[in-house]
């Protein structure tokens, strides 16, 4: 494996990957992490967990994620489009939760239960 210096944004990471691409899906897996509570969501349809994917990347994304075995600020391994690359991983998502379905694990949580808290509550995104 390779190591590489992924960029997208303000967004870093350096991650040992197969290939380029490989470490550009990591990159938005990172960032989108925080999101797989849609894929726990029955009521939303798939066409509202794509919106709100695209949505969430235009918040906190920039429109390309760069990679470099060379160092940072570079792209010598390649320029990926986060639209292509936002598009395989919610159907990577979709899939993993039709297997859930399928091995009937339904219904379930991506994300353990957060603790009872005496604050207010924390909606999500």
């Amino acid at each position: 494996m390779s190591k590489f210096y992924v960029t997208c944004g303000s967004l870093e990471l350096v991650v040992a990957a197969e290939s380029a691409r490989q470490a550009a899906m990591r990159l938005l897996d990172e960032a989108l992490a925080d999101q797989i509570w849609i894929y726990d969501d029955a009521g939303l349809s798939d066409t509202d967990r794509r919106d709100h994917l695209v949505l969430e990347a235009l918040l906190h994304l920039a429109s390309e994620i760069t990679v470099s075995e060379r160092g940072r600020g570079r792209c010598d391994a390649g320029c990926f489009g986060v639209p292509e690359l936002l598009e395989e991983w919610h159907c990577l998502m979709t899939a993993v939760n039709r297997l859930f379905v399928a091995a009937g694990l339904t219904p379930r949580q991506v994300l353990a239960a957060p603790a009872p808290s005496k604050t207010a509550p924390r909606f999500p995104r």
